[in-house]
């Protein structure tokens, strides 16, 4: 196990980050115009190259954002078990900006917490002022940082979670990884990005826990 997290490479400037997103329609299934997008990229900082652009999900959710993932080029999907996806939302005390768009700061892949589970992860995350990543915002970083998904090195994304009908908590979490092609993936789908779910007591030798230190419109 890494003794720390590891972040592959840095992520291009935001105004190419806006302009990877406008060459996949993004911005039309979010309802925006491509003006729009890279405005509001020119604005944020067009050079800076720590920060994540990112569509907030009521815009883009995640269904619709995973089939834009690219590996071997091999499209991304969600698992079939998964029809539920778009209904994992942010959780307290994780809080978005109320806008079509927003930067995520002080991305990290959180290697080092590699065969935790979300249950244990959550409370390091938050004793070290970090937020985890929703499920829209991991896609948006493998859409524009394709490297940062690697084989045993992938990520689980709890700042998204499902509540139920009670009030409780459903206890699958999203997680972003590379499929083997097996059971129900089909073997045509091998080393094709992936969108599934874990249980949230169950640790993964292979999954870490991607994090931010913040979020601004």
């Amino acid at each position: 196990m890494p003794e720390s997290s590891s972040t592959p490479a840095s992520l291009p400037p935001l105004t190419a980050q806006a302009q990877r997103l406008i060459e996949l329609g993004v911005h039309e299934l979010s309802g925006m115009s491509a003006d729009e997008l890279r405005a509001f990229a020119e604005e944020a900082g067009g050079t800076d190259s720590d920060t994540l652009l990112a569509v907030h999900p009521d815009r883009a959710p995640a269904s619709a954002l995973a089939p834009l993932l690219r590996r071997d080029d091999k499209p991304g999907f969600v698992v079939v078990d998964m029809p539920d996806v778009d209904r994992f939302a942010p959780v307290a005390p994780l809080a978005l900006p109320d806008a079509p768009l927003y930067l995520v700061t002080g991305l990290d892949r959180g290697d080092h917490m590699s065969n935790w589970s979300p249950d244990e992860a959550l409370p390091a995350l938050t004793e070290e002022d970090r937020t985890p990543l929703l499920l829209s915002e991991g896609i948006h970083w493998v859409l524009q940082q394709p490297a940062i998904l690697e084989r045993n090195r992938c990520f689980m994304t709890i700042g998204s979670r499902l509540r139920k009908e009670n009030g409780a908590l459903d206890t699958r979490t999203p997680a972003i990884w590379i499929s083997n092609g097996t059971g129900r993936d089909g073997r045509e789908r091998r080393n094709a990005p992936k969108v599934g779910w874990c249980w949230w007591g169950n640790r993964h030798t292979w999954l870490g826990f991607a994090s931010a230190t913040g979020r601004r419109p």
